[in-house]
């Protein structure tokens, strides 16, 4: 392929195939971005409204805001409980469906349907099961834990929204971990099994080191999805009882819609970004240097 040494032609080629994604990703994102930052400086209690310029007065707000720090608190808790389980879950199921167990393509589908089915819709349907059907079944069967409320319990509340997030999350992590799995090269662990590595120590000392840009990927999804959890948290329990389940993504929300005070909703949703944005960033830096060759 010849290269045209023409700059303006070659400029406007690239701008033919670059130029409408460049320009939707500016319109969908750049330019609400821009005005959503401009916002956090500027008072307005409704939409029709015109802005009126209070320079750091939102921020210093939403930093006085206790229920912000209160929900961004409830929210790292969550991180936490889900990050580590959907991705402990998810590798061991992404080894067991590829271990060679009988049906294993049927379960990779099996489990990877919850990831297809929204965040409210999920949320709905696990509601129907917490008020429902658990006590129904608890009842029947003499089960103390599951005839207890658990959406009306401030702890079962936290723990149901996690359960769900295991629940729809995991299938989708395994899909990554089985493509990194199949690609961990059977030549060196075939080296290791030669050397008289058990099935421990190949996985410790071979599998895992060579699945770490596989873990660098779900951890920087889990921790993003969870950070910004908001449709399934609505839909399960609106962040009930009481707020005691109320993300910091919910509060954001309601900040800027349920009380009408935009500019600083803005403002904690943009130290929410700032936050997340470092985290995950930090988080993949460091990862990034636990990767090895084969």
């Amino acid at each position: 392929m010849m290269f045209d040494k023409n700059p303006v032609r070659r400029w406007l080629l690239q701008l033919f195939f670059t130029g409408p994604t460049i320009f939707f990703f500016a319109l969908a994102v750049l330019v609400p971005f821009a005005y959503g930052l401009y916002m956090t400086f500027n008072t307005v209690s409704s939409p029709i409204d015109p802005l009126q310029f209070t320079g750091l007065s939102n921020y210093r707000e939403a930093f006085q805001d206790q229920r912000f720090w209160d929900a961004l608190w409830l929210t790292v808790k969550f991180v936490l409980a889900t990050v580590i389980l959907i991705n402990i879950l998810g590798f061991l199921l992404a080894f067991l469906v590829t271990s060679g167990v009988r049906l294993q393509n049927f379960f990779r589908t099996a489990l990877f349907t919850p990831n297809l089915i929204g965040g409210l819709v999920l949320g709905y349907i696990w509601q129907f099961i917490f008020v429902q059907t658990l006590p129904a079944l608890g009842e029947k069967f003499g089960i103390e834990s599951l005839r207890l409320g658990w959406l009306g319990d401030e702890t079962l509340a936290f723990w149901a929204i996690v359960i769900v997030s295991i629940w729809q999350s995991a299938g989708y992590m395994m899909i990554i971990f089985v493509a990194g799995l199949i690609n961990v090269p059977k030549d060196v662990l075939e080296a290791a099994t030669i050397d008289g590595a058990n099935g421990w120590q190949r996985l410790r000392a071979v599998t895992l080191p060579l699945m770490v840009p596989s873990f660098v990927v779900t951890v920087f999804l889990t921790l993003k999805n969870a950070f910004m959890v908001y449709d399934l948290n609505y839909s399960l329990t609106a962040g009930g009882p009481y707020g005691s389940t109320t993300m910091v993504s919910m509060q954001v929300v309601q900040k800027a819609f349920n009380e009408n005070n935009y500019g600083v909703g803005q403002a904690e949703a943009f130290v929410l970004f700032v936050i997340v944005a470092v985290i995950t960033g930090l988080q993949v830096y460091f990862s990034k240097r636990l990767e090895v060759s084969a």
